[in-house]
This record gives C-alpha cells, structure tokens and sequence, in this order.
C-alpha cells in the first residue's frame, strides 16, 4: 500500500487542466462580483440593514460602510489577476480571503455556491495553476498528477454529499419539497401547466435528482461514460437554472467546474483555441517540474490532505445532535446539503423589564430587513442570536435585567405550521455555540434519513 501511495504521488501530467481551470474560475468570479454590484445587491444586502447576522466566531466580520465596495473592488481585480496569471499565489490568497469576508459579512446570504468558491479558492492556494499560459511565464512541461485530482475530489465530494442528503423520506417518498416548487412554476411555457403540475413528475425529479448527484462523479471520472455525463451535467444545471432562478451561479460553477475531469489534451485544445483568439503567444518554459523545493510539496500535500479530512468529516457533525437536522438545522450549513427543504415561519418577541415588570412585543422591521426577517424565522441560531442584540438595545432604552422570549410557528415541506421555539424559555439566558439547543421543540413527526 505503502508503495503504490508513493508512486501516485510522483506521478506527473500536462499542467493543460489547471490552466484552464485557473482562468475559467477567474472569470466566474469576476462576473459574480460584477453581478453583485449592478444589480445593486452590496447596498441592499451590506449597508442597508442596520443589524447583520454574524457566524460563530466571525462576529467581527461586518460591512464597513461605503468602503465595502472596496472589498468587492479588490475581490474582483484579485479574480482578474488570477485569471492572468499574474503574481498567481498572491492574487489567489487575496481572493480567498475577500471573497471569504464577504460570505461571513452576513450569515442571512449563505448559499452553498459562495462556500464552495471560497473552498476552491482556498484549495488552489496550493495548487499549480499558474503553471502554463500565465503572465508569471512559468510554462512548466509536467505538474503532479494530484494537484489536479484534488479539484476532482472536491467535487466529488460535494455531489456525493448532495445526493446521500437526498435520501431520505421527505425527498424521496413525498418528493418534497420539490412538489411545492415546482407547482408554482406554470407560467413555465410548454412544461408550466402540464408537465410541472403532474405527481409523476415530482417524483421524478426527486428519485431523479438524487441518483444524478450520487453517480454522476464517477460517471465523468470514467472515460468511457465522461462525454455522457457530461451532457447530462450540461441538461441538469441548466435545468435547475431555469427552473429556479434564486439559485443564481451555482449551475454555472457546476458546470464549468466538470470540465476537470477531461484529460489534458482536451484542456489543450480548449487553450489553443483562447491563444487563437486572443493571439497569444507561446512563452517559453523556465522550469520543467513545479515543485523546485521538496519541502515546499510536502507542506503543500499535508495542507490539502487536512483539508480534505475536514471537508469529509465537517459535513457528518449533524449526527452528533439529536432531533431531525431538516428541523432544527443543527449542522445543515457547510454539509452540501442543496435544496433539501422548504420552510417558513413566524417568529415575534416579547422583551421584558424584570425589575419593573413591563414588557413590549419588537416590531422586527425596525431593526431587520423583510429578507433578514424571513430567513431569521425558521433559523434557531439567527432567532437567538437576534433574542440577544434585541437585549442591547432595550438595555440601552433602559430597560434592566431583560428578558426575550420567542413566540415562533414554522412549517417544513408543506407540514401544518407548528410551534418552533419554547415560549417559556428567555433566550438571553442561552448561550451561541455548537450545544445542543434544547429549547428548540421537537418536530410533530418523523423524517427518515441516510444522513
């Protein structure tokens, strides 16, 4: 065993993928950060709102007035050098971490896709991309085989994560809550008010988008079967898109993402054809290997291996808390988990003055914007966490020795609204953290799951 580890690790190929990879995951992100701006969404998501849901541990990560345009500027001209090439490690750490502090600037934003182009940009940190067709003009002739399996891992990961998620009742059973959905998409032409409005359809798509996410890596991992998946990569993202648009880059990202698992002459040919285009020329090799300095490797392998670890074990802490993960969400976020439920809530607080005994129900528009309001009522961390800065600001009214308490009803996939958070509990004497949050209620049924 030993052995063989070894030798995968000496093996070497084209350094093709990598280059196209860097320059095709320079411009996504350019275009997302250039999306983000025009549609005025900086402004109405960052500066607007006068209270930002923070994660655990990043709470010193905020919007910093008018110069969060200057995190988005820098985040987009660090994706331009990258896609060039250009002082590739540098430019690469710095969109890491620009692209990272606007995903931790507000937690109400999380998507699955900004993870993941924080993952990746992270990843490629230790990666060669810069080795060919790039402004640092090291057109290296042979890069470890591994550097480009990695990206192949991580999307393995993330599809296999995605899929196992999927298995369970809700998805499978009473396809949901893609049933909800997609009955409300009949304005669709040709599809709307036939196809998408038929049970056999929602079941379909759910068995469907399940067996997709569970086999399609190794699909496009062998060749024989890679040109088929990949087609059927293209059909099922652009699919997704138009019949969810909210789900904005993540379909793209997919996309373009898949094309790694081709070999290296294909990346060849798709950059012959860019220099074609733009009429660049070739530049000459300056080291024929990427890694000059054994130790420099080494450092890198052990980095990305921890990663991975992490990637792998990270999603599976919801298994260490009890009640069902769809409800209480303890553990949802960063697992890959995409599309699995629909929830909505109502959720009102009652601060209450213990040393006078006077109380007063929040008027949350005065301090949450209607989308931070929506997404906070069925979100037990942001309803603590907002239970706590409505303590502040009644104390600095003041008001002395508060109390919150929550009064929330939440459906999930089309169940019955039921009542969400103990009443009775005041949330200022609860602690944020990764504790089991028992004053959560449990749900009035039972989901059966793989995950």
């Amino acid at each position: 065993m030993k052995k063989i580890i070894s030798e995968y690790f000496s093996l070497k190929e084209s350094p093709y993928s990598l280059a196209v990879y860097r320059i095709g995951f320079g411009v996504l992100v350019m275009f997302s950060i250039a999306r983000f701006w025009f549609n005025g969404w900086i402004e109405s998501l960052y500066l607007e709102p006068n209270f930002h849901f923070s994660y655990l541990g990043f709470s010193w990560v905020k919007p910093l007035g008018i110069y969060t345009y200057l995190i988005f500027f820098i985040c987009f001209f660090s994706a331009f050098f990258v896609m060039l090439g250009y002082k590739y490690r540098i430019s690469i750490i710095i969109l890491f971490l620009s692209f990272t502090y606007i995903e931790l600037m507000d937690k109400t934003t999380y998507l699955n896709h900004y993870y993941l182009v924080s993952s990746l940009s992270f990843l490629m940190i230790f990666l060669p991309c810069s080795s060919y067709l790039s402004l640092d003009s090291k057109n290296r002739k042979k890069i470890p085989k591994w550097t480009i399996d990695s990206l192949k891992l991580m999307l393995l990961i993330v599809y296999l994560y995605a899929g196992l998620a999927k298995v369970n009742s809700d998805w499978l059973f009473n396809a949901q809550p893609l049933k909800i959905w997609l009955k409300t998409k009949y304005t669709i032409p040709l599809i709307g008010d036939t196809l998408l409005q038929q049970d056999f359809t929602y079941y379909l798509f759910s068995w469907g988008g399940m067996l997709y996410d569970i086999f399609i890596p190794f699909l496009l991992l062998y060749r024989r079967t890679r040109f088929f998946a990949f087609i059927m990569v293209i059909i099922f993202h652009v699919l997704t898109r138009i019949l969810f648009p909210a789900i904005g880059m993540f379909p793209v990202i997919m996309i373009f993402s898949c094309i790694i698992f081709f070999d290296s002459d294909v990346h060849n040919k798709i950059l012959s054809f860019i220099k074609k285009i733009l009429r660049i020329r070739e530049f000459e090799s300056e080291n024929p290997e990427y890694f000059s300095n054994i130790k420099m490797q080494r450092a890198s392998l052990l980095i990305v291996s921890i990663f991975f670890l992490l990637q792998i074990l990270f999603p599976l802490r919801s298994t260490l808390y009890p009640g069902e993960l769809l409800w209480t969400e303890q553990g949802y976020r960063f697992s890959w988990r995409v599309m699995l439920i629909e929830k909505a809530g109502y959720t009102s607080f009652k601060v209450v003055d213990n040393l006078t005994g006077n109380s007063e129900l929040v008027n949350n528009n005065l301090y949450l914007t209607k989308f931070q309001e929506k997404q906070m009522s069925f979100q037990p961390d942001m309803i603590i966490e907002y239970a706590h800065y409505l303590a502040d600001v009644y104390s600095n009214r003041g008001f002395g020795d508060i109390s919150v308490y929550a009064d929330s009803y939440v459906t999930l996939n089309g169940r019955p609204s039921q009542k969400f958070i103990n009443p009775d509990i005041d949330l200022t004497k609860q602690k944020r953290g990764f504790k089991n949050k028992d004053w959560i209620l449990p749900l009035d049924d039972e989901i059966k799951s793989l995950l």
